[in-house]
């Protein structure tokens, strides 16, 4: 799954239909394209992959883009301030190879062209893929990105097997780790926990990382989510002692 987030040019829309088409690569999501969607450009510039470009999906937000992957990589040509994991793209393409095997579903995030993904962006993704490059120039076209990382896919091994309908405790998917945030944050906000929007906003953030880092199974999400709602909801035991002082 390949995830063009804002990104600003039609051309380079279909110019990585061209290179996913060139890797095996069929699923194309478009977060806020701000060349706007249909585009003609992206068309005539596909040549020959237009059956990707007739399927994708256009999303307005990177969470309900990546709201069904369990496994998501998000390239980058910076460092950043959030604390992930940085892999190569011949590393992130066997991690991924393993995870479809598990029937795991998997996406790879791409930034705008002239600025890259955002750390609201980048939040999501359980690792950071990147590529070596000359550091006095290392601004890569969009397409040619894609044509990278889909290099190694191709490169990593054959298609792997569709998910098992039987397949026990999944990984959870970011859209389900992101309704688990959202659970605890209105709780906490019933609690007045956060005091200031301040200090509200840089926690939540803090929150999503943490969830996003943990490795979470649909399981694990279930049970955190009724220990929230207990928490915040059941009858309160009397500890022992209390009623006792004074």
């Amino acid at each position: 799954m390949i995830v063009l987030v804002r990104p600003q040019l039609g051309e380079n829309i279909g110019t990585t239909a061209r290179a996913m088409r060139n890797f095996g690569l069929t699923e194309l999501r478009l977060v806020e394209p701000k060349c706007g969607w249909p585009n003609v450009k992206a068309l005539q510039a596909a040549s020959g992959a237009t059956e990707i470009l007739n399927r994708l999906q256009t999303f307005a937000r990177v969470e309900a883009a990546v709201a069904d992957l369990e496994v998501l990589f998000a390239t980058t040509a910076r460092p950043r301030d959030l604390p992930k994991r940085v892999v190569s793209a011949a590393g992130a393409a066997r991690e991924a190879r393993a995870a479809l095997r598990e029937g795991r579903r998997v996406g790879v995030l791409f930034g705008p062209e002239r600025t890259g993904l955002s750390n609201d962006d980048l939040i999501f993704a359980d690792a950071v893929l990147s590529v070596p490059l000359n550091p006095d120039f290392s601004s890569l076209n969009l397409a040619q990105a894609v044509l990278l990382v889909g290099y190694e896919w191709f490169q990593a091994g054959a298609p792997a097997p569709l998910r098992q309908a039987s397949a026990p405790s999944r990984q959870a998917t970011k859209g389900e780790l992101d309704q688990l945030v959202e659970h605890l944050v209105s709780e906490l906000d019933v609690a007045d926990f956060f005091r200031t929007a301040d200090r509200r906003q840089s926690m939540v953030r803090a929150l999503k990382v943490i969830v996003q880092r943990a490795n979470l199974h649909e399981a694990d999400v279930h049970l955190l989510r009724g220990i929230i709602k207990a928490l915040a909801h059941g009858p309160r035991r009397q500890r022992p002692n209390e009623g006792q002082r004074g």
